[in-house]
């Protein structure tokens, strides 16, 4: 057996075992003991509840997981990427259309696989805990919306990527490298006024107490915002949550209805004042930084290995074809993909703790942000219990019990 189809079946075959077992521990580590942060605000019942809203999560991620696998092994083993490739090749004559067609019917396949999940996970598993607000038809305009987003930014993004890796040789990886971080940037840029209205309607926060106490927040920690919106995240869910979005001048905080609808004005704050810690101990900006260096190294990495004619030959191409050789290596970047994402993880944890760390001492104290993260964790029916593996491969914020014991060492706010 050729060495490279060795290799991308045991990494299939290593990242499902890893992906079984950490769901099989944090099962485990389920405790019928309420924890005692959450003792004066979690009933029995209620906290029963959130675990089996975590065994039911649990099983659902196991079945796709395993159905994937189990997809992508079948369509490596059956042929199906040549079959693909002279598919293409006999629609178009030119690389690029190739391409885009060869990554357009993948997606289109990917997507057909997942949607009996989505639908089970939104319209069931979502709905018996109380959480989906979904309708079909907003289910479907989602989805539309989604493909037609993809195909404009990824279509022409990844049009570039195949040019360049075609026309500039060995310099192909740095420009590409290049263009795909500024695409990245530009889209984060314009995404707050361009992008995430197609999903969402975003108004003004209505004058009040409630947007007079933030906005007298921001202007003590002299930071700049270019609006203060509240988003209908109700419509698809009873969860709350809020965040940033946007860079420079174009920064703005984004509030779920329903957090403001549950939360008191306190620990409204006190939740934009962990968003701006994010901003102030510029934490986006390093995340930023991370990613790119790791964008670098993929499209180093992806020049090497396009080069290989024995990887082509695993699969059973006659055509070292551009577009196949980034799906090939992209199956074979599957280990240093999970090293990366755990480093990437354990990053953004620390980053939670520093910027729960800064709304209680800009807000005097931790009592408002400790019950505001009660109060999502509670109302979000959140596992309380993760275990620690499942936490090092999946969680980008610290287990919440964690944050809370964190915060103890701020007390309580300052008299005055």
């Amino acid at each position: 057996m050729n060495i490279y189809l060795l290799l991308v079946l045991v990494f299939l075959a290593g990242a499902w075992l890893l992906e079984t077992a950490s769901t099989l521990l944090n099962l485990r580590a389920l405790s019928p003991a309420v924890p005692e942060e959450f003792a004066d605000v979690a009933e029995a019942q209620h906290y029963a509840r959130s675990q089996e809203y975590a065994r039911a999560n649990a099983k659902l991620d196991m079945v796709t997981e395993t159905a994937g696998t189990v997809a992508l092994a079948a369509a490596v083993l059956a042929g199906a990427f040549p079959f693909l490739d002279r598919v293409v090749r006999g629609m178009f004559d030119h690389y690029i259309p190739q391409g885009l067609a060869f990554f357009g019917i993948l997606a289109l396949a990917s997507g057909v696989l997942t949607v009996p999940a989505s639908v089970y996970r939104t319209f069931v598993l979502e709905a018996r805990f109380g959480f989906n607000r979904t309708t079909p038809a907003l289910f479907i305009r989602d989805r539309i919306k989604g493909v037609l987003l993809g195909v404009s930014i990824g279509g022409p993004l990844l049009a570039g990527v195949l040019w360049f890796f075609a026309t500039l040789g060995e310099w192909a990886w740095l420009v590409a490298w290049a263009f795909t971080v500024v695409v990245s940037l530009g889209v984060q840029y314009v995404a707050p006024v361009l992008i995430l209205p197609l999903f969402n309607t975003f108004t003004p926060l209505p004058e009040g107490t409630l947007r007079g106490a933030i906005e007298r927040y921001v202007r003590e920690q002299g930071f700049s915002l270019s609006g203060l919106f509240v988003m209908d995240g109700s419509k698809r869910s009873g969860k709350g949550n809020a965040f940033f979005t946007g860079f420079g001048k174009k920064k703005r905080i984004a509030l779920f209805d329903t957090l403001v609808e549950t939360m008191p004005e306190e620990e409204v704050v006190a939740v934009v004042a962990h968003e701006v810690g994010h901003c102030r101990l510029r934490h986006v900006h390093r995340m930023v930084a991370a990613g790119v260096v790791r964008t670098g190294v993929t499209f180093l990495l992806l020049s090497f290995v396009l080069q290989s004619r024995p990887l082509f030959d695993a699969f059973g191409m006659q055509h070292m074809s551009l577009h196949a050789g980034i799906v090939f290596f992209s199956l074979l970047y599957t280990p240093l993909a999970l090293l990366t994402g755990v480093w990437a993880n354990a990053l953004s944890r620390r980053y939670e703790f520093e910027a729960d760390a800064f709304a209680a001492r800009t807000t005097r104290g931790a009592e408002a942000l400790a019950s505001a993260l009660k109060r999502l964790s509670v109302g979000n029916l959140s596992n309380l219990t993760p275990h620690r593996f499942h936490v090092l491969l999946h969680y980008s914020h610290p287990p919440v019990v964690e944050r809370l014991q964190r915060l103890r060492a701020f007390g309580p706010p300052a008299a005055g």
